[in-house]
């Protein structure tokens, strides 16, 4: 049977290039699945779990946005941040939603800076549930 050719890159690495059956991914409009054969589709990614399978072993990765280009034997997950869901750090996780919040308290609700704080929240809480912490 056919495999795709699975490769997750952040700006910093190649976290993974492996062989895998099927790869589930967050897109823009919520999970979409890839198997070999699949039509050519590139996708925005929104923070959540990237799930790889290959035969009866399944690794999940969260990744915190960035793109996904499938095609019928190959996946390139292009992400601003990815790791292994369990390698992530619950504490760190945590904190950086800690800080967020204090940081949200002294500006208005339409100043941009408070959107990127509410989208760092959102990126952290997913990073949490993706990594079974929440």
């Amino acid at each position: 049977m056919a495999k795709l050719n699975v490769e997750i890159v952040t700006p910093e690495r190649r976290l993974a290039s492996l062989a895998a059956d099927e790869v589930i991914a967050p897109g823009a409009s919520g999970l979409f699945g890839v198997r070999p054969g699949h039509t050519p589709y590139l996708s925005v990614l929104q923070p959540g779990p990237l799930s790889v399978r290959d035969g009866a072993t399944t690794t999940t990765y969260f990744v915190g946005g960035g793109f996904v280009e499938a095609g019928p034997a190959v996946v390139r997950v292009l992400a601003d941040v990815a790791e292994l869901a369990s390698a992530i750090d619950a504490t760190a996780a945590r904190k950086r939603i800690a800080e967020a919040e204090v940081a949200l308290k002294d500006l208005e609700v339409t100043d941009a800076r408070a959107e990127a704080q509410r989208q760092l929240i959102r990126r952290e809480q997913k990073r949490l549930e993706v990594g079974g912490l929440k």
